[in-house]
């Protein structure tokens, strides 16, 4: 059911935006495992205390010795949630509402393929990209602690935490992709795939920051995502990130059936 060459066609379209993606998390990967040092260390710590809204509210503010703890407060608070975001929903309307927005899926339905096998090819190219994404991130954090601080690193905490944020952002591809099935141009798609991510991020954003606001956890995504619980191995931590990735995966079976049964604009 799966084209290779039009898997290798959406694989090398979106190439150019991964490898941009790559080179800046590459960027801020480099430069935050460098940081992790006592004299600048203390200070992001005094910036914390000094603004500790400011912090809470890019998930900033969790006060660690370890390098681990460190990489998890300032790369998986912010960094690591909204650039695969990003990236996520600029491919998912590429590999659908793009072709029928210009006509090209006129095309690729021409050829001897049936609707299924376009989608679930294109379904395949978004999970292959983001999870080579969040696979670079982590053997780059990785090596980049390897170097600058040998065996500061808990590598097996590491790998859990990229595990979490990778099951995050099946959930969030399944429904870009999902949007992008049923929206018959680009804008649509862009409107529900970027809208719903960003204000689920914005949400959480707000209950970072505590108090009253703190109930706003229960109606976004991101609370699902337990960098703490993840590290330190908990069960409930690892039933939400395979919540997570059971959302991803009904997501992606409803835009592809739906892409099936629905009438296209061609």
């Amino acid at each position: 059911m799966i084209s290779r060459p039009l898997f290798k066609q959406g694989f090398l379209s979106n190439g150019k935006i991964l490898l941009i993606f790559a080179a800046v998390l590459t960027l801020y990967f480099s430069l935050i495992v460098s940081m992790f040092d006592p004299k600048i260390g203390g200070t992001l710590q005094s910036f914390s205390d000094a603004m500790p809204e400011v912090m809470a509210m890019f998930g900033m503010n969790a006060a660690t010795a370890t390098l681990t703890g460190f990489l998890a407060n300032y790369l998986y608070g912010f960094l690591m949630l909204i650039f695969p975001l990003i990236f996520t929903i600029m491919a998912s309307t590429r590999l659908i509402a793009r072709h029928v927005d210009r006509g090209s899926m006129a095309c690729l339905l021409a050829a001897p393929r049936c609707r299924r096998a376009v989608a679930l090819t294109q379904a395949l190219v978004l999970i292959v990209s983001q999870t080579a994404l969040i696979l670079y991130c982590t053997l780059l954090g990785i090596g980049c602690s390897a170097s600058m601080f040998p065996g500061e690193l808990d590598v097996g905490a590491f790998l859990s935490l990229n595990a979490g944020v990778w099951a995050l952002h099946m959930a969030i591809a399944g429904f870009c992709f999902f949007a992008s099935c049923i929206s018959d141009d680009t804008r649509r798609s862009f409107a529900l795939g970027a809208g719903v991510p960003i204000a689920f991020y914005l949400i959480q954003m707000l209950a970072n920051m505590g108090g009253k606001l703190e109930n706003l956890q229960y109606f976004t995504l991101f609370t699902l995502f337990d960098t703490a619980g993840l590290m330190d191995g908990t069960a409930a931590a690892w039933w939400k990130a395979a919540f997570l990735l059971g959302i991803g995966v009904l997501f992606f079976i409803a835009g592809i059936r739906l892409f099936e049964r629905r009438d296209l604009p061609l």
